[in-house]
């Protein structure tokens, strides 16, 4: 057995040394989330290896969507999926702000003032619905003139090319990285292209095309890897796809979920490996935080270990 160490640190330590100390600390979660970053490295410095990255929209409202955009701008993973907020909030904050709120505010004030809560952030009604409706119309008319038939990730390039360089779309565009959204429908963005077609019935967003796209990548993957932010569907199209070529070889989930209702965003890599969809030998770990709060880490760490800081 291994003895459990008491962390030293030093006045300058860096994040990527703390993080390494914690390997040796044995106290719940810290282990775990160094393991993770080990894991990390590992996958992204692998050649033959496909890296997904799946995360709900939720985070995009926060300042980790600068990590975010920040990982794909070091094209550190090879496909996106994500959800139709995740497009919903990179467009919005690309044009507006949102702000800092409180999870304990009055909602039916804010209703009243026009102001919508996402937890502890808040999105005025010009931040987000109306500046998006504005800029779709815009935009669906001019990738309508252009392209008629098109994946959910051509559509999430086409509207990259349209954004400024601070957003998580535009980097995905300009490095040729799919962002794949199977629930295109279940946002500002997809209510907007629903409301497009009602005029032209012959523009289809052709989610099959996502789907045939994963299917070629996985087939012919050696090895593939995932860091899966959070739940939902994104997860589970991450680890789908990947039962197919036997099962993930690098997981790592961050969640705060539990899996005592058996739902998918509660359920834990092991459970996966039940299903084939991560490997028995697979480098893998389960991190239960909150992902606004070490993200910072993992990314800051991993940016001194790549040497790309």
């Amino acid at each position: 057995m291994e003895k459990v160490k008491d962390l030293e640190i030093e006045e300058n330590s860096s994040a990527d040394k703390i993080l390494r100390k914690m390997k040796d600390s044995g106290g719940f979660q810290a282990p775990h989330l160094s393991l993770a970053v080990d894991i990390l490295e590992k996958m992204i410095k692998e050649e033959n290896c496909v890296k997904f990255l799946s995360f709900p929209a939720d985070i995009i409202s926060t300042g980790a969507r600068g990590i975010i955009k920040e990982m794909v701008k070091r094209k550190w993973f090879d496909i996106i999926i994500t959800t139709c907020g995740t497009l919903d909030h990179d467009i919005a904050r690309s044009f507006k702000d949102y702000y800092q709120g409180s999870f304990l505010m009055d909602d039916k004030e804010l209703h009243k003032a026009g102001i919508h809560r996402l937890g502890n952030v808040l999105i005025p009604k010009e931040s987000y619905g109306e500046i998006i409706e504005e800029k779709m119309r815009i935009w669906l008319n001019e990738i309508y003139s252009e392209k008629k038939d098109l994946s959910t990730y051509e559509f999430c390039w086409e509207i990259g090319k349209r954004l400024k360089e601070d957003s998580i779309l535009y980097w995905a565009w300009k490095n040729q990285i799919p962002v794949i959204v199977p629930g295109i429908t279940d946002g500002a963005v997809g209510y907007q292209i629903w409301q497009f077609w009602q005029d032209h019935k012959d523009f289809n967003v052709n989610v099959w095309k996502d789907e045939q796209y994963l299917s070629d990548t996985i087939w012919n993957a050696k090895k593939s890897g995932a860091l899966v932010i959070g739940g939902g569907i994104s997860k589970h199209h991450v680890i789908w796809w990947n039962q197919f070529k036997g099962g993930l070889d690098y997981a790592v989930y961050i969640t705060t979920a539990t899996e005592l209702d058996g739902s998918l965003s509660g359920a834990q890599t092991r459970e996966a490996i039940s299903w084939g969809k991560i490997k028995e030998e697979a480098k893998q770990v389960n991190v239960f935080a909150e992902v606004t709060i070490v993200l910072p880490f993992i990314y800051v760490s991993l940016l001194k270990r790549l040497k790309q800081g």
